[in-house]
């Protein structure tokens, strides 16, 4: 079935630039500069998803828009006025450092504002009923923010101010943020940990980043405790250990939880070939969990689903993984062959580790769903 599919994305955003690095390191000493992009959170591998979406045809299928940037009343709403005040600061002046792995140059508050302005707009444009779901190609990405302290290549958390500026302007009760980046989403956790009307989940690497962070027993605090949940994976687990956390506890927990509108932080570093991760996920496992989660939104709240990208490096795989969520959200398929899946398919791991992953995640469940 076809839908109406928004899909958000500026040029600008493809413009942000982080510094000399080799990977995550800043070059010098024994670092030698790179002959690419350098930086892991390059604007390519976005680029590359919208070149694939635009030769496949699958960008014609969909409904395309910029967005105005987010206001400083909605970055309001998370982060606190001396943070934005630095962080514009820091801009101006072409330099300056955020947090971890924050570093800023000329116009990256705006840059970042653009990002955050195109969660805001998707999550608009679904609520208002103009689009069935919508995805936000934006960048930087903003799952690790914190509300005073960027962190993992994060200057604004726009999913947490898409999700309060919806709260403002339409009135919604209940969201469900869903994030099945490799790293723990620890920014969103953060921000909704002590409340009931925000359920946080994240599936990631287990103690992959942050180190410490998004542990099974953070299940939040005060009148959010029960609306965090945490799905640390082993490194290597693949296809079928994602499946199974989607099967036995993330759509449990929509259901239970009964959300208005489910957003999704989408980063593709769970991927077999990804330079910051250890993981095994192809493109048909983003298939899987977008259909799940699709199928979830249109029983529970009218379909309501955004899609915010957030990491994902290796810059010739992402594209296809990200072209299958956005297939499997639009309800069409392309003549697209995923040219990487018959090598990932045959790295999966064995019968027995599936079968220990697989009895780990239904004692996960059991303890997170009682």
């Amino acid at each position: 079935m076809s839908r109406r599919t928004g899909f958000f994305f500026d040029e600008r955003c493809f413009w942000h630039a982080t510094g000399l690095h080799a990977l995550i390191l800043p070059v010098g000493g024994w670092l030698q500069p790179p002959v690419g992009a350098g930086h892991a959170e390059s604007p390519e591998s976005k680029r590359r998803l919208k070149s694939l979406m635009d030769v496949s045809g699958l960008s014609s299928q969909l409904h395309l828009s910029s967005a105005p940037l987010a206001s400083e009343e909605d970055l309001l709403r998370v982060h606190p006025a001396g943070y934005l005040e630095r962080f514009k600061a820091y801009s101006e002046a072409g330099h300056g450092d955020m947090g971890e792995e924050t570093m800023v140059s000329h116009g990256t508050y705006d840059i970042a504002r653009q990002s955050a302005g195109l969660t805001i707009a998707a999550v608009d444009a679904v609520l208002r009923g103009e689009l069935d779901n919508a995805y936000a190609l934006s960048r930087p990405p903003g799952h690790h923010c914190l509300p005073d302290r960027g962190m993992g290549f994060c200057y604004l958390a726009n999913i947490a101010v898409a999700v309060e500026t919806a709260k403002a302007r339409h009135g919604i009760k209940r969201v469900a943020v869903l994030d099945w980046d490799v790293h723990h989403g620890n920014g969103t956790e953060t921000i909704f940990y002590g409340r009931d009307d925000v359920l946080t989940l994240s599936i990631h690497q287990a103690d992959c980043y942050p180190t410490g962070s998004g542990a099974v027993d953070d299940i939040g605090e005060g009148a959010g405790k029960g609306c965090n949940l945490n799905v640390p994976l082993y490194p290597g687990s693949g296809d079928d250990a994602y499946r199974v956390a989607m099967e036995t506890i993330i759509v449990p927990a929509l259901e239970r939880f009964q959300p208005e509108l489910i957003v999704v932080a989408s980063g593709f570093d769970a991927n077999g070939v990804d330079p910051l991760a250890r993981m095994l996920a192809h493109s048909e496992t983003f298939r899987f969990m977008t259909a799940a989660v699709r199928d979830a939104a249109e029983r529970l709240c009218a379909g309501k689903l955004v899609v915010v990208h957030e990491g994902g490096y290796a810059e010739a795989y992402v594209p296809f993984c990200g072209h299958a969520v956005i297939e499997e959200m639009a309800g069409v398929r392309t003549e697209v062959v995923d040219p990487f899946l018959p090598m990932l398919e045959g790295q999966q791991p064995d019968a027995d580790f599936r079968a220990f992953q697989r009895q780990a995640l239904e004692r996960m469940a059991a303890k997170l769903l009682g």
